[in-house]
């Protein structure tokens, strides 16, 4: 399943789901389901390095193929009959290559895949959780024509109780000839047609239009109303392309120090989420995916965090559809100014922003926009780097707050750039100290460093547990314990009207990397989830349920 909804009806799609050949760079060989993490393998469970993926294709007649990956972990080079077509590095965000004039009969794709840790990898670290290894996304195969639709984006506003959307189109033509066509574009009932008179070879064209929208309902919390948004590129009456999204109408603003939707104030009752399940780690079925999404609901959430990365479009279609608030954030986690001043750092963190917002801007459910958890925001240097990521995203979308989550306490120079102010807070779990004594510090410092008249957000709180392991004296990695912070940490936030959003850490238990973690992570995992790993739930669940349902 490539998403939870048909993008296209005329251009041919096919995804590329089953056993691919796998060749582990020692030689060794296997056959690996795809979408899936190479760790699933008895004989990989640990395995950190190259493999090449190999899959035959047929192909009825010539055509135009476009190849597109959902995510690949970390590094690919993709081949097709021995030629690479493209280069894609970061685990998290979507890419495409593509093959012109591909005659009839059997084709081989190759993936070189690279999931180690070095010099390439400014972003992929070993960190507070487990980048896994192999095609972890599904694989799309599509047949285009010279000309195509690249990605549709919609925006909406609202002004005097009427909507508004500006819809654009990115066109390409990948011939050799110029071409001329009409686009046609369709939504909520109303049609819009452009005709282009020349795009030239290698050309590519934005094309858009702006419309009233009189009879459409909102997509908001409660009521998460979608439409289909759909383009046709046609000549001469012929359907050459098309392309489907869903989308909806609704505005994100901040007002009085509170994140509001469609002009009405929400709190943000979250959680922190990674894509990690079990055996199965990153490559999570859809079907898991509700689950998961039952279980936060079962809470009470109305948000999740999608630390720290771009997530799978299929989850995010999943917030669109049940009315889930969702904070998207770009690859960068728990980063020193050394790892920020890599020669690669700045590049790969701009390519994992412009694919994050181009890929996923048309979702309703996202609300914010996040950057470099964590990282060097205390340093001269890193707000620099700060600044120039809050620009980009920015550039690229104007309709949405940014944000990135702190734990320089007391230190952080950057409070001023971002729309909100987000801090990660463990009080009770590494420093025996009143959670609402050190809350109070931490709100009266954030006023006086910048954030004053800014909405706040407690973007991580929370304490580790064992699944299963319980005390009557309530020690630390006890469920009891775990259970007692949260509820600590949740009284004393739910009392401030200074807050407009907390996000637990954690959701689930999830791995982590063994080098530099082991000593501080029991089992090797991150076990601050309100479940384990197997989505079990320990004595914390029913604790957020009883406080998310008074606030």
């Amino acid at each position: 399943m490539i998403r939870l909804f048909e993008q296209h009806t005329v251009r041919a799609q096919k995804e590329l789901e089953g056993m691919w050949d796998f060749t582990r760079e020692d030689g060794r060989s296997y056959r690996l389901m795809v979408p899936g993490c190479w760790e699933q393998h008895p004989d990989m469970l640990h395995f950190r390095g190259k493999g090449t993926y190999s899959k035959k294709i047929h192909l009825s007649g010539k055509t135009n193929l476009r190849i597109e990956f959902k995510g690949v972990s970390h590094t690919a080079d993709v081949y097709f009959d021995g030629v690479r077509i493209v280069h894609h590095y970061n685990a998290y965000t979507p890419f495409a290559g593509i093959v012109r004039e591909v005659a009839p009969g059997e084709h081989e794709i190759k993936v070189e895949v690279d999931n180690s840790f070095g010099e390439h990898s400014a972003l992929h670290k070993p960190n507070d959780y487990y980048t896994y290894g192999g095609i972890t996304r599904p694989v799309a195969l599509e047949e285009i024509e010279d000309v195509y639709i690249e990605w549709l984006h919609f925006t909406p506003t609202r002004e005097n109780g009427v909507w508004h959307g500006k819809i654009e189109a990115y066109v390409k033509n990948i011939g050799e000839q110029e071409e001329c066509f009409d686009i046609v574009c369709s939504l909520a009932g109303q049609e819009m047609t452009e005709h282009v008179d020349s795009l030239e070879a290698g050309e590519e064209k934005r094309i858009s239009w702006e419309q009233d929208f009189h009879k459409v309902s909102a997509w908001n919390v409660g009521e998460p109303n979608l439409y289909l948004l759909s383009a046709q590129l046609t000549r001469d009456g012929k359907c050459l392309d098309d392309m489907m999204e869903r989308v909806g109408f609704r505005c994100v603003e901040l007002k009085n120090q509170k994140l509001c939707i469609n002009g009405e104030k929400v709190f943000l009752k979250g959680f922190n989420r990674h894509e990690d399940y079990g055996v199965i780690g990153c490559a999570i079925p859809p079907q898991l995916m509700a689950q998961d999404m039952d279980l936060m609901q079962d809470m009470g959430a109305n948000a999740v965090r999608t630390c720290h990365y771009p997530n799978d479009e299929r989850f995010l279609d999943l917030c669109d559809e049940r009315g889930i608030l969702v904070w998207e954030e770009n690859h960068a986690r728990g980063l020193n100014l050394e790892d920020m001043q890599h020669p690669d750092f700045e590049q790969q963190c701009e390519d994992c922003i412009f694919e994050m917002i181009e890929n996923h801007y048309n979702h309703p459910s996202i609300v914010i926009w996040g950057i470099l958890n964590e990282c060097a925001s205390e340093t001269p240097e890193g707000r620099e780097m700060y600044a120039k990521q809050y620009r980009q995203i920015r550039e690229l979308d104007t309709t949405r707050p940014a944000t990135s989550a702190t734990c320089r306490h007391f230190k952080d120079i950057c409070l001023d750039l971002p729309d909100i102010v987000s801090f990660n807070m463990y009080s009770g779990w590494y420093q025996d100290v009143s959670v609402s004594e050190r809350h109070e510090k931490e709100m009266e410092w954030i006023a006086a460093a910048g954030g004053a008249g800014k909405p706040v957000i407690v973007s991580e709180f929370g304490a580790a547990a064992i699944y299963g392991f319980r005390d009557r004296g309530r020690c630390k990695w006890s469920e009891e314990r775990q259970s007692d912070l949260i509820r600590e940490n949740l009284e004393t936030y739910q009392k401030d009207e200074r807050l407009t959003g907390v996000f637990i850490w954690q959701f689930a238990d999830c791995r982590v990397t063994e080098e530099e973690w082991f000593a501080t992570r029991v089992r090797c995992h991150n076990n601050k989830g309100v479940l384990d790993e197997y989505r079990r739930p320990k004595e914390a669940y029913d604790i957020v349920k009883e406080m998310f349902e008074k606030m």
